[in-house]
This record gives structure tokens, sequence and C-alpha cells, in this order.
């Protein structure tokens, strides 16, 4: 590099320091009341006793201070900032028990973190049943000098989203149960945009807008197309891309695109935007549930807001973009052959305590005793030892600025967005690709990916931080380990992680420890006020890290022989046989039906029993297995 350059980059870098500010945000955590698709009201979780959440905006540069007070009462927090890299702030990440313990009632958290990426981004709750009660929102991060900023007019932020009527506390129990043997997902009650429905977006003829989409659900991919407009794709998951024209897009949980809108010349009509959900995903399909949503590109509001006709049964009747075919504006070459590679298939299978779990490999994420990120800390020359950080959080060590492969393949007949933390990686293979063939896989044998024969990756692969794999198929992502970190691998589905579909990059762990003593006090004053470790192994020990002792495991196997069919007919055998000894023990403990009668009606009651046939005639008033002459003295009673 010759030293003009060099001193016009420090130039550069003083100039951008100099126009950055620190953009701060409190937000009180509270309960409130909202009623978003008008079918139901009930309790979510608002930031400041308001629903929806506020947006976060900054500019790249800002340094970004969010001061969280858990107002809930009754519920643990944090906050993860999606998509954020969080390059030397791996304890600002939020994910519960791994970079941070869980935040409980009553006690504040300060997320303290310069903002030096671009795009379009989302926060979110990260411990167990916590965002689908409503605590998740955009995170918008303002570039003046992305490539397209003089190709717009106007910023519009849409969020796409599934919606329940009960909170997951609720939820959460009866999902993952004996009684829901084949784990099928909680069902919907709605689809929202911008959190709520039926909404119009006021525009100005000829004009280009930038829409930036995100989708926050928990759950339901949508798909997303505006009648008789162009979407020209600029950004995906904050990776500024070459332009691309598109009609449909396939928006997965967590996944955001931006795209600019040129609006037509006239104001005589006003155009539909549409959004479908992706029925495949659900196991039924009730009566009352509107997969569809449309809203509108209002041009005028005094002229009609027509509804499309869309038929929603199949969703194989489009046929989205293919993110695969998009190309980075940094034209960032394919990554050299990996240092290190990771296979792993996605399965769900039930365990011997008759619930339904979802695998990488043979292991179901299950949370260590000590958050993984505070193990780093405490494990001296023993960090780069996978074995401290427990077999069941499915570890993975990588050296600093490896270059890492994952191997995804998909054994279900789901689709499966899955999220890197601090990264995003680059998509060099998928089958199949997007297309009205996707789904094609579910119902036959699953393909793996084979590296003796692929086709050929891409010279400047797509890079995002959630990419989906199909049913069937599989995908291959590469990326650098330049980011010294403990980052959560996982599916982007809510239901999909608390079942265990998940596991944990550690990455540069000696790197790592430097940055120990830069951690604020609170975040282990919060483990305290949890009640949670903060030092030792993914047991909790500190004398020996090699002892293991005492970690929280997945549960035991089935035993070998039972098929699928075999384990839910033994689940539901089981129910059976727990209903019916309940029966008989509620009826067990009843009292006997006692009837009050007068002395006369004894004295006849005593003619009855002298007579054996009238006797046996009696015998099925009562229950079965007590004698005729017990059965009547037990149902009769003499009274004053």
């Amino acid at each position: 590099m010759s030293p003009a350059i060099a001193v016009l980059l420090l130039l550069a870098a003083f100039v951008q320091s100099s126009l950055a500010k620190t953009v701060t945000y409190n937000f009180n955590l509270t309960w409130v009341t909202a009623n978003p698709d008008g079918l139901a009201e009930r309790q979510v979780i608002g930031i400041n006793n308001q629903w929806p959440l506020p947006v976060i905006e900054v500019d790249k540069g800002d340094q970004l201070v969010v001061n969280m007070h858990n107002g809930l009462g009754d519920k643990n927090a944090s906050i993860h900032f999606h998509g954020m890299y969080q390059n030397g702030t791996n304890e600002m990440d939020g994910p519960s028990m791994v970079t941070q313990c869980p935040v409980p009632p009553g006690y504040d958290f300060t997320y303290n973190f310069t903002v030096n990426q671009n795009g379009t981004y989302w926060y979110h709750c990260h411990v167990d049943y916590c965002y689908p009660d409503g605590y998740r929102q955009a995170l918008i991060i303002h570039d003046s000098d992305a490539y397209f900023a003089d190709m717009y007019d106007e910023d519009i932020t849409i969020t796409v989203s599934d919606w329940y009527h009960e909170v997951t506390d609720e939820i959460g129990p009866s999902f993952q149960s004996i009684y829901n043997p084949t784990g099928a997902e909680p069902l919907p009650q709605s689809f929202l945009f911008n959190d709520t429905l039926n909404s119009s977006i006021p525009v100005k003829p000829n004009t280009t807008y930038m829409l930036r989409l995100i989708n926050i659900g928990a759950f339901v991919g949508q798909y997303f197309y505006i009648d008789d407009h162009e979407l020209t794709i600029v950004e995906i998951d904050g990776v500024y891309t070459e332009p691309q024209k598109a009609d449909v897009l396939y928006i997965s949980v967590a996944q955001r695109y931006t795209v600019l809108v040129t609006t037509k010349n006239s104001t005589s009509q006003n155009y539909c935007i549409v959004t479908v959900a992706d029925s495949v995903l659900l196991d039924v399909i009730p009566s009352n549930l509107q997969l569809n949503n449309t809203n509108w590109l209002q041009y005028n509001a005094t002229a009609a807001h027509e509804q499309p006709v869309i038929p929603v049964s199949d969703p194989t009747q489009f046929d989205p973009f293919d993110d695969m075919t998009l190309v980075p504006y940094d034209h960032q070459p394919l990554l050299d052959t990996p240092d290190h590679s990771i296979t792993v298939n996605v399965n769900f299978q039930i365990l011997q305590n008759g619930l339904d779990y979802a695998f990488l490999g043979n292991i179901t994420y299950t949370k260590p005793q000590v958050p993984t990120l505070y193990t780093v800390y405490s494990a001296g020359d023993l960090s780069t030892n996978e074995e401290i950080y427990g077999e069941f959080t499915h570890p993975v060590v990588l050296q600093h600025n490896e270059v890492v492969e994952i191997v995804l393949n998909n054994q279900d007949t789901g689709t499966h967005p899955f999220h890197l933390h601090g990264h995003n990686f680059q998509m060099v293979d998928r089958f199949p690709s997007y297309g009205p063939h996707f789904y094609d896989y579910k119902n036959i044998t699953p393909i793996s990916y084979d590296p003796s024969n692929h086709t050929a990756f891409p010279a400047s692969p797509p890079r995002r931080d959630t990419f989906v794999v199909a049913p069937g198929g599989y995908w291959v992502a590469r990326f650098r380990a330049d980011n010294p970190g403990v980052w959560f691998f996982h599916c982007h589905i809510d239901w999909h992680l608390s079942q265990g579909l998940g596991m944990l990059m550690i990455e540069a762990p000696d790197i790592l420890q430097t940055q120990r003593d830069t951690v604020p006090q609170q975040h282990f004053d919060t483990c305290k006020a949890a009640g949670i470790a903060y030092e030792g192994n993914a047991a909790g020990n500190t004398v020996n890290l090699l002892d293991l002792k005492g970690e929280k495991k997945q549960s035991t196997w089935l035993p070998s022989g039972f098929t699928a069919r075999g384990i839910v007919a033994l689940v539901f055998s089981c129910i059976s046989a727990i209903l019916g000894m309940t029966m008989i023990a509620v009826y067990g403990f009843l009292e006997p039906v006692a009837k009050q009668h007068t002395v006369g009606q004894v004295a006849e009651l005593t003619e009855v029993m002298a007579d054996p046939k009238a006797v046996d005639s009696l015998q099925g008033e009562g229950a079965s297995g007590a004698g005729p002459s017990t059965q009547v003295v037990e149902r009769y009673e003499l009274s004053e």
C-alpha cells in the first residue's frame, strides 16, 4: 500500500469517527395488552408500556447503548441484536447461557457496542419462549455511502410475522409434551404486517422507495410481492448485492431483503401488497386461519382498495427469487479450501422421556450450567479443549482465521432457516434451490451432500446470516473464523431451537480470553442475581475443568428396534394407560353416592334383600366387582 493511500484511509477513518455519535435507548420491559389482528386481546411484552416496540435506528459508526430494565415481574429477558457481528464485544450478543446469564425480573442490563455495519437488521429476546410474545422489532443502520443511496427518495420499513393468541409460557409446555409425540409446531392464529392488518402505505407517483423487508416471526416463512410492481434487490441480511429484479420473494423467519420499488405515474388506483404464509410448514391448516393478507401501496386514499385473487392452498404456485443467484456488491471471492469442515444432519427423534427433540448429528443442544463465554474466561490453557464445554452444547473449537465449511444435510421434511451469530456466511451450494420444486423432496429419501459430486461453486457466493435448507436437501456454507467469540449456530424457528436444534462455534478462545477484563461487572452481578454460576466448565466445576459430573444432559435414547410408527404407538399407549389409571384412581377416591331414605323404605329394602333374584337385579346399579348385598347397602342410608 502506498503512503498516500494509507494517509487517505486514516483520514477517512478519522472523519468517520468524528461524525459518529452515541445513540441511547432506555427500555423498561413491561406487560401490556394488545390485539393486533382484531381477533383476541392478549398480554404482550412492551417497552416503556407501549407496543409495537420502537424501531432502533442508528448511523453506521455510531455507538449504540441500550439500557434494559426487566420490569416483567415473572420472566427472564435479554436482547440479541440479530446480525450484529459484535467484533470485540461478544458479551453483548445476548443469547442466554451462551454469552450471558438471563436477566431476572427487577434487574438492569446495559448493551453497549459500536455499529460498524450497514443495512437491515432486527432485535429480539433470546431466552426460552420469549420473542413470540411480541419482544421483537426492526434495527436499521443508515449508510449514506451505500451505492444505491442516490437511487431512492424515501426509506420504509416493513415487518411480517406470525402471531399467537396465547403467551408462550402456556404454549410451550403443551408443545414439548408426551401429548404431542410428532412434535407438531404450535399453529399461529394469524399473520401480521407491521404488527397489524389491512394497512395502507401512502406513496407518491413516479417516486422510488426503498423497502426494508424483515420477517420477525417465530415459525412461518412468507411469500411477498406487490401487484404490477417490480422489486429490485439491493441488500440481503446487511450485505449489499448487485441489483437484481424480482417479482416474488420468499422471506424465512429472521431473513431480510432491501428492495427498491418505483411507483407509477398515475394515481387512479391502489395496488395490493400481498403476503402469503408458507403453508407447507403447517401440519394442519384450520379453516379459520387466513394464510394470505393484503395491504396496499396507496396512491389515492379515495380509490378502491381491491382484494387480489390468490390460490393459497399450494405454495408451489409461487416461483420465488432464488437468493443463490445473488452476487455481493463487493464481489468477495469464494473462500479457499476449508481448514475445518463440519458436517451435521438435521433430524427429529423421540427420546426415552417421550418428548420429541431436534438434533444436529446425534446431539440436541442442552444448556450448560455456566454460560459458555464465561467458561472460556475461566478455562486458562484448557480453553481450546472442547471437552470442558460439555458434550451436549455440541461445541466446536475453531482456530483464528480458519476457513470453516459447514455441510448441513436435512433429513427432515420441513424447511429450516439456519442462523450464525457473529458472522454472515457464503452460501456455496444448496440442493434443491428455490423454485416450484423446492418442496418436491419432502416425500422422498433425503439427499446428502457429496463433496466429490456437486455443481461448480460460484466465484463470488451470496452472503447472508440466515439461509434456508430445503426438505430432504442440503446446503454448504463457508465463513472465515476472524471474530473471536462464542457464536450460536441454530435454526431460527423458535420452536425448533427450544427442541435443541443448535450448536456452538467457539472461535479462537485463547484470543477471546484477553477480552475478559473489558466485560462490565454488571454481567457477573446479573448471574449472581439469577443464581447462576459464572466460572467453571459446563458442569460448573471450577477445580477440575475436565470433570463434567453434573453437566446437563439430553434424555437417553429409546431402546434400539423402535420404528417411528412404533414410537408414536408406544407414546399414545402410554398416554392412554396414564389416563386410564388416573380415572380409576380418581373414581376410587370419590365418596360413595348416598341416598336419603325413610325408615319405611329401609324396611322395604330388607324384604328385597331377602329375595336373591331381586338382589341380583339390583347388582347392575353399582360398581362392578362388589357383591349384590354390599352394592345395595352402600347405596342406601337411614335418615331421620
